[in-house]
């Protein structure tokens, strides 16, 4: 293939970035209410470009290419899609889209009324987002790359504090002081290496980088930088009180779509980038910070009084999966694009359309009720039993049980595990269900359970609404079935296969029990009422405060700063070490 000439359907690249950011500038030109219609005429046009783009590539069988301006790297800038970046593209297109229908009840303007500023800008930064991500999906060099990052997190962080609440804008505060630290060190590993090779393009620096102090340095540099802008665990300072006190429109593109800009970025350096420099002890190191993120997340979640900070937290149980494929992807000492790869991008998608459907949930609960507090929830699922299936849907497919896109991701890097010998990821992958079925089991059962007296002011909320939470849970729940062509259809089974659904009532089985064990509230007492703890839930309880402290002292500035310092020594000793082996 040709890297230095635009392709036939290489022109899509830059109408699918451009087409949301004038959307955005049109916003701005019409104001008002106005903007809402801009969006909804944006959202089927860039779907449709996400589609011709995702035709193109399979029809021309190769990577598309655009050169802007006609000039070639290294003098100038070329667009590329490729199979990661095709699928990132559509997925996006579809949450964008499904997240639009649900905040038209939330952000609309009907007329007659007042326009909020909340509004105006949602709507214009929902594009900006949009229009941000598909530039990372696409960009040829390290640098287009971090343009394309900040603005991404420039279009973020104001979603945080749409209610302008002293809380949300503490928070917008703490995001983006912290994102701008991790785009520092992303920065300074991309001018190490253009003052060591002399260009930023991906496929040019790819042919000439090489094992050594420089590339050492700007590798751990830009990673770590990545993972504080991802919020993996322990550089999560940011995320739950955002995600936790954004409103539920905000709060579903914040967790499944900006937090995936700087994540395809850390697949972009290592994969593609320098996959010569990158060793098989540094990316355990990367997936062992995955692990950790999924335990601590998921007891941290279900140690939550509120629905939306419990679902904040699984967020950051969740962005611990994207990272596990990264060990398992080696193929004798060799970073390769294969199984393991597809596996992540699997994942990252059917955790895109899974979280959005289940913080759309948690929102339209805390819409209904004027609170939410789990031990509260009781009678919701009778009061509205479409927002309750939406929430168990998302619950399910996060969980990874038959067809869901999560399955399908587990298979692969099961399969991965057991044929590179890293047996110890298969207790993750399989342990990690059951940490996510515990906090899904927990909010159900509250929910199903009986009040003490009938609720009371329970307000209506959209039909829209809830139909676009379940259509994007039920994505992620049937997304097995997508991947058939490019994945074997023999690893998709039925869900009532004795074995699958054995699997899957262990696992649920497996989530009741650590309910039981580490919640607040002993799972099954009612709100209000005294109960007493054995020895076992006791001890249990201790284990779960702990992790709490422990995630509270983690999320402080100075261990914050720390933790990456470190975490970049620590890399750089395992490359440098793994290329002395």
């Amino acid at each position: 293939m040709e890297l230095w000439t635009s392709t036939y359907g290489g022109a899509l690249l830059p109408a699918a970035v451009l087409a949301p950011f004038v959307g955005m500038l049109l916003g701005v030109l019409l104001g008002g209410r106005q903007v809402q219609r801009v969006a909804f005429v944006v959202m089927p046009l860039g779907l449709a470009l996400a589609l011709g783009i995702a035709v193109a590539w399979q029809r021309e069988g190769q990577t598309l290419v655009y050169l802007l301006g006609g000039w070639a790297p290294p003098l100038g800038i070329a667009l590329r899609a490729d199979g990661p970046a095709v699928a990132m593209i559509l997925a996006v297109a579809g949450v964008v889209c499904g997240i639009g229908l649900f905040a038209r009840a939330d952000f609309g303007t009907p007329v007659g009324v007042k326009e909020s500023r909340a509004a105006f800008s949602y709507w214009l930064l929902l594009m900006a987002v949009w229009g941000a991500l598909n530039l990372v999906f696409v960009s040829g060099d390290l640098f287009t790359l971090y343009v394309a990052l900040e603005l991404l997190t420039f279009a973020g962080v104001p979603l945080v504090c749409l209610t302008g609440s002293g809380e949300t804008l503490r928070a917008a505060l703490r995001y983006i002081l912290f994102a701008l630290c991790g785009s520092v060190l992303y920065l300074l590993g991309a001018v190490l290496l253009y003052g060591g090779y002399g260009t930023l393009d991906i496929p040019l620096l790819a042919g000439v980088v090489r094992p050594g102090p420089v590339a050492w340095t700007a590798f751990a540099l830009m990673t770590v930088g990545l993972l504080a802008k991802t919020a993996l665990f322990p550089l999560h300072l940011w995320l739950p009180p955002a995600h936790g006190g954004a409103p539920a429109a905000a709060s579903a593109v914040l967790s499944a779509l900006v937090i995936k800009g700087s994540w395809f970025l850390v697949l972009r350096l290592w994969f593609d980038v320098m996959p010569g420099v990158a060793t098989l002890g540094a990316a355990q190191l990367l997936a062992g910070l995955g692990a950790a993120a999924i335990v601590v997340g998921s007891i941290v979640a279900l140690r939550q009084k509120r629905l939306k900070l419990l679902v904040a937290y699984s967020t950051m149980a969740q962005i611990g999966y994207l990272f596990l494929m990264f060990p398992l992807a080696f193929e004798a000492g060799v970073l390769v694009h294969g199984a393991a790869l597809s596996a992540g991008l699997l994942q990252a998608i059917a955790h895109a359309t899974a979280k959005a459907g289940m913080f759309m949930a948690a929102g339209l609960v805390y819409a209904a009720l004027g609170h939410d507090r789990i031990a509260d929830l009781a009678g919701v699922a009778r009061a509205m039993p479409l927002a309750v299936l939406a929430f168990a849907v998302s619950g399910l497919a996060l969980m990874g049980v038959v067809p869901s896109g999560a399955f399908l991701a587990k298979k692969l890097l099961l399969d991965a595990a057991e044929g590179s010998g890293q047996w110890w990821w298969t207790l993750v992958l399989q342990g990690g269900a059951m940490f996510t079925a515990g906090y899904v089991v927990l909010v159900l059962v509250n929910m199903l359970r009986r009040p003490a007296a009938p609720l009371q002011g329970v307000k209506p909320v959209s039909s829209l609404s809830q139909w676009a939470a379940l259509g994007l849970a039920l994505c992620s729940l049937l997304l097995a079935f997508a991947a058939v062509g490019p994945v074997s259809s023999e690893l998709i089974k039925n869900p009532l296969d004795a074995g699958e659904l054995g699997t899957t009532l262990l696992v649920i089985l497996g989530g009741a029990l650590l309910a039981l064990a580490l919640s607040r509230r002993s799972l099954f007492a009612a709100a209000g009422a005294p109960h007493s703890d054995g020895a076992v839930r006791r001890t249990t309880v201790v284990l779960g405060i702990a992790l709490e402290q422990f995630d509270a002292w983690v999320r402080r500035w100075t261990s914050a700063g720390l933790l990456m310092l470190l975490l970049a020594g620590l890399f750089v000793g395992l490359l440098r070490a793994g290329q002395a082996a």
